[in-house]
């Protein structure tokens, strides 16, 4: 996994110097991958903010930002009291510290879900957003109201990032993303990110149908030592699915 980086100098120095320095529980293998697909739409001259809702003290936040184009920003939402009231000053801390400037992001002191699409999206600029990372408040209730939210906002060309998903500490929340797709058949699980271990859970990466052609060959080629060949059943579609470890067992 020597080639094993996004592309991007700042943010890969982050993830070789800092990241597992920040408190957090997203994966720097999954942090690798999403910075490697704002730098594809980046050069595909998709161009949008992002945003994170569960944003905590920062790790997978300042890994976005740092992907950012010039004039694009990146908004971070949580309540910032738990497990104390000192995370948001660590999360504004640590952003300083690994070179994500306060000109470039935004804490977002809310809870998402007492916020409208409307509401949300006056909060993030009122521009579609190109990539929206779901961490927050693990309920089936509340995961489906942040994908209502993210959906509404995203750019057409745009990714919808799920964190722990097939996690064993939260089983059925994968019921919420099924349901959500039943009733969205636009959008589609275009890419599952697998974990690193127990801590660092699997991702959901979600998009519209008609724009899985502009990520998956990429993903497969780019990443080909991490892809898991056989990919997924998902909801019908077959999608790509990357590991560290990709094997098949023998039968």
């Amino acid at each position: 996994m020597s080639d094993f980086s996004s592309g991007i100098a700042a943010l890969d120095a982050y993830l070789d110097q800092g990241y597992e320095s920040v408190t957090g529980m997203s994966s720097r293998f999954a942090a690798t991958i999403c910075g490697h697909l704002l730098r594809r739409q980046t050069e595909m001259g998709i161009r949008g903010s992002v945003a994170e809702i569960g944003a905590f003290e920062g790790r997978f936040l300042i890994a976005m930002g740092l992907a950012l184009a010039p004039g694009e920003h990146a908004y971070g939402f949580d309540l910032f009291t738990w497990p104390d009231d000192g995370v948001l000053d660590r999360f504004l801390a640590n952003a300083a510290r690994w070179g994500l400037t306060e000109d470039r992001f935004t804490a977002r002191p809310f809870d998402t879900g007492t916020l409208s699409p409307d509401e949300f999206a006056g909060l993030t600029g009122r521009q579609p957003l190109r990539f929206v990372h779901v961490d927050g408040d693990h309920s089936l209730e509340a995961l489906s109201h942040d994908l209502t939210l993210a959906a509404a906002c995203l750019h057409p060309q745009g990714l919808i990032c799920l964190d722990d998903m097939l996690h064993p500490g939260y089983p059925f929340l994968v019921v919420a993303v099924h349901a959500f797709l039943t009733a969205n058949p636009q959008l589609c699980l275009m890419c599952v990110i697998d974990r690193e271990d127990i801590v660092a859970a699997p991702k959901f990466l979600i998009c519209r149908r008609d724009a899985v052609s502009l990520y998956e060959t990429d993903l497969m080629s780019r990443f080909a030592p991490q892809h898991f060949i056989l990919g997924g059943d998902a909801m019908g579609h077959h999608c790509v699915v990357l590991t560290p470890h990709p094997r098949i067992a023998d039968v």
